[in-house]
């Protein structure tokens, strides 16, 4: 019996052996087959994930954001070791002990799904741990099976093995998803509370570390109360866990969730049309896919001061003029009595987000004095209306300018009461008054636009730059995309082409009848916007007072060539045709290379590049882009002391003006804003050069006025080019928006006069004849003139048939009646007026 039963033993043990060692080769083979087809987990120590593109102002202020995901990657050590602890205690408390897979937790989540089975009660719960999350985010798919829980277990002990848990962390804190579209805990606190990873407080780091089980369920409005108590837990358990104290927790506990959700995209008030630019500029230097996910930080060439400046100057210009063309009526009318809150007529309505502080309003009674109205209620959060309801008033004073629209040109009657111009039931624009609360200004958004760019010339770096009235109503970024006839404006070219060939700005023209004939036999007349003609006059009489006549014959004088040439080295045009009336601004051109052709003429002729962007640093704050070329190999010397020479900065820009003839049209035009067509801009206080322009029946107004360190140009016109209507030409619209902007610009700055080069001579000149003259007598100014050049003793009238003809000066064709064989095509342009009296005048504060 004994020997049966040793044997049966042995039996046994032979069996249970067997079945071991079976057992043994058949968990090694499915491990061994599970292995096959896994990830390569050494992926992850080449962890670069998406991260978001940002984009910084001058100043270092958040200008943009681009991005599919909203993520920015922080290294863990550089993480608050509290909000460590707040993740650790949410989601895997045993982390720093366990080997990548918590035994105790899956014990206890397996005994809650029997018990959920049999039951009928509780609820499942799983045991990942954050090793296992890693594993499943970076290298495998969502899908619930046995099969992905083996890879699973296999991938987390080989993760375990070959990274340290401060590795796995970073992993898991900067790829996890929290929800608005924020992926990692430095994007969730920027977007959830508006700050970085070390500003945040206790109850803010928990409420981030109970995001991962699902944002939805614990959304800041949507699910407040949720959202709370699922922080406190977070907040217990740290406190169980021996990272916080129990006053600690019971303080962070009693406070409220205070969440501002952050905005994405564009942060900088009124800067969005040179966001966008940023990024054009950066899909084209690096494709769309790394400006999305490169995680590029850009600084730009912005300052926040004058581009909020320039904002405003250009709003209230277009807004002045847009307003002596009349009101043209209400946004919308609604039925007061058909809905039984107010408000609600508003809902479909929306002011851009730049057009702020203009609110939407609806009338709901009108007197004679005034028409009260009531204002739209701020969106709440989850997208409701505030249950607020704000009134105000409209006084008689602040809608008289709206006269009935009738063309653009003539207005209707006068406006005696504000039942002239709204009725209950109307939906409006309004802006509040700066000088009594309750008030309000009508508004009307301005059907006219225009953009504005404020330079450095002697880098090229954009200042400021307005693309149109409102980036939210219209992403067409006139600045830069606007093809526009440049008018007047462009003749300063002309005269410098003329001042670089022999010409001095003493040199005199026939301002008199001439005419060409053209290529189908018919005759082009150009005339002076003023009607008549007026005799001989200088080269700076010309462009000061804009004459048009002077201007085509000088250039068919001189030749289109010589002008083409320059105005292909400024950069206006690429290839311009071969007619003279071109001369006069006919050629389409945009708004940032007239600038940046003026800016070569203020920085003594070099060369100018513009740029919106400084410097570009990949994720790892190499900086792979600079702007500036300038050579300085002594910036690199390992040290320097006191007794070593400063590093130089080399300029190597080429010279694409002569630097005399750069000063002498910049004190030509200095006489375009004392004594010319831009005048109004001698509102500014301080030395300014500059030139209006007006396209053929005033369809665009232009002004481009520098200082010594500063170039500004507007433009105004409609979209679809059409006339403005008489007299609004680029003194009387332009001229004035560039004064507003340089007033506030320059406010601070110094009187500083424009650089003379050595060598120029300065000479009394009458004005009128061009000669020599006693300096301080009427109408005598100080003519620059090149080194060796004096005026002549005589005059030489450009233009005067027997002495151009005996002097044979001009082999383009002199004053010829009928110029070469290429025939020119008819003017596209009138020049400026003379300035009258009165103009537009910028109101404070505002848009209005």
């Amino acid at each position: 019996m004994t020997r049966l039963f040793l044997r049966f033993l042995g039996w046994m043990f032979a069996a249970g052996t067997i079945l071991f060692i079976v057992g043994v080769a058949g968990v090694a083979g499915m491990l061994w087959h599970y292995s096959q087809d896994l990830p390569d987990y050494t992926q992850l120590a080449n962890y670069a994930p998406p991260v978001m593109t940002r984009i910084y102002a001058a100043d270092g202020s958040m200008l943009a954001e681009y991005a599919e995901e909203r993520r920015l990657f922080v290294p863990v050590n550089q993480m608050p070791k509290l909000l460590i602890d707040a993740f650790t205690s949410a989601e895997d408390k045993t982390f720093f002990t366990h080997g990548g897979l918590d035994w105790q937790g899956i014990a206890a989540a397996a005994y809650r799904y029997a018990q959920v089975k049999f039951t009928g009660k509780g609820q499942i719960v799983g045991a990942s741990t954050i090793t296992q999350q890693v594993a499943k985010n970076f290298l495998l798919s969502n899908e619930r099976s046995i099969d992905r829980k083996l890879k699973e277990a296999i991938l987390v002990r080989r993760i375990e093995q070959t990274f340290t848990k401060d590795q796995i962390l970073e992993l898991y804190l900067n790829e996890i998803f929290l929800g608005m579209n924020s992926y990692g805990v430095a994007a969730a606190s920027l977007n959830y509370f508006g700050k970085s990873l070390d500003q945040l407080s206790l109850e803010e780091m928990a409420y981030l570390a109970a995001l991962p089980k699902g944002p939805n369920n614990y959304h800041p409005f949507r699910q407040k109360a949720r959202a709370i108590e699922r922080r406190n837990w977070v907040l217990l358990q740290m406190q169980e866990n021996g990272y916080i104290t129990e006053e600690q927790m019971k303080a962070a506990q009693d406070k409220p969730l205070e969440v501002t959700l952050r905005p994405f995209g564009a942060q900088l008030f009124a800067a969005e049309s040179f966001a966008e630019e940023v990024r054009r500029e950066l899909i084209g230097l690096y494709g769309k896919d790394k400006m999305e996910k490169g995680g590029l930080s850009v600084r730009t060439t912005l300052d926040p001061k004058l581009q909020l400046y320039a904002r405003q100057s250009l709003a209230r210009g277009l807004i002045a003029f847009d307003r002596k063309r009349g009101y043209r009526g209400p946004l919308g009318v609604g039925e007061l009595g058909a809905v039984p809150d107010w408000a609600l007529l508003m809902k479909d309505k929306k002011v851009p987000d730049d057009m702020a502080p203009w609110r939407i309003a609806v009338v709901l009674d009108v007197s004679d004095s005034e028409a009260t109205v009531g204002l739209q209620p701020a969106l709440q959060p989850d997208g409701t209306m505030a249950a607020e309801r704000e009134r105000g008033t409209i006084p008689l004073e602040l809608l008289s300018w709206a006269r009935d629209y009738v063309d653009g040109t003539k207005l209707g009657p006068e406006v005696k009461k504000a039942s002239d111009v709204l009725k209950p039931g109307d939906i409006v624009y309004v802006a509040p008054s700066s000088k009594q609360p309750g008030q309000y200004h009508l508004m009307q958004a301005p059907e006219v636009d225009g953009a504005l760019i404020a330079m450095d010339p002697h880098t090229g770096r954009v200042l400021a730059l307005v693309g149109g009235f409102s980036y939210g109503r219209s992403q067409f970024n006139r600045a830069v995309q606007a093809m526009r006839q440049p008018g007047s404006s462009f003749k300063p070219i002309v005269y410098a082409a003329a001042l670089d060939n022999g010409y001095s700005p003493a040199s005199v023209v026939l301002d008199a009848p001439i005419e060409f004939k053209m290529p189908d036999g018919s005759m082009w007349k150009p005339k002076n916007y003023e009607k008549s003609f007026f005799g001989p006059a200088t080269l700076r009489r010309g462009i000061e007072q804009s004459r048009n006549v002077m201007t085509v014959r000088l250039a068919n004088e001189l030749g289109m060539a010589k002008i083409i040439d320059l105005a292909t080295r400024l950069g206006i045009y690429d290839k311009l045709p071969a007619q003279l009336a071109m001369a006069l601004g006919a050629g389409e051109t945009t708004l940032l290379k007239m600038v940046t052709a003026y800016a070569m003429i203020d920085n003594s002729g070099k060369r100018v590049e513009p740029t919106l962007i400084d410097r570009i640093q990949d994720r790892y704050g190499k900086t792979i882009y600079r702007h500036d070329k300038r050579d300085c190999s002594t910036c690199l010397a390992p040290d320097w002391t006191p007794d070593l020479p400063e590093p130089e900065l080399l300029d190597v820009s080429d010279q694409v003006m002569n630097p005399y003839t750069a000063y002498q049209i910049t004190s030509m035009m200095e006489g375009v804003v004392q004594r010319g067509t831009g005048k109004k801009v001698l509102a500014v206080g301080k030395p300014v050069a500059g030139k209006t322009g007006t396209s053929n029946e005033e369809r665009d107004a232009w002004f481009i006025g520098f200082t010594p360190d500063m170039v500004v140009g507007t433009y105004v016109g409609f979209d679809n080019p059409k006339p403005m209507g008489k007299g609004r030409t680029g003194g009387e619209l332009a001229a004035p928006i560039v004064a507003d902007f340089m007033k506030l610009a320059l406010k601070d700055k110094p009187a500083t006069p424009f650089r003379v080069p050595r060598a120029i001579e300065l000479i009394p000149i009458d004005a009128k004849s061009g000669k020599r003259a006693i300096f301080g007598h009427d109408g005598v100014i100080l003519e620059a003139f090149k080194p060796g050049d004096e005026p002549p003793d005589s005059t030489k009238i450009i233009g005067d048939g027997s002495s151009v003809a005996a002097a044979g000066t001009n082999a383009d064709g002199g004053v010829m009646l009928v110029p070469p064989s290429q025939g020119e095509a008819p003017a596209q342009q009138a020049p400026d007026q003379p300035p009258a009296s009165g103009g537009l005048t910028g109101q404070g504060g505002g848009l209005y």
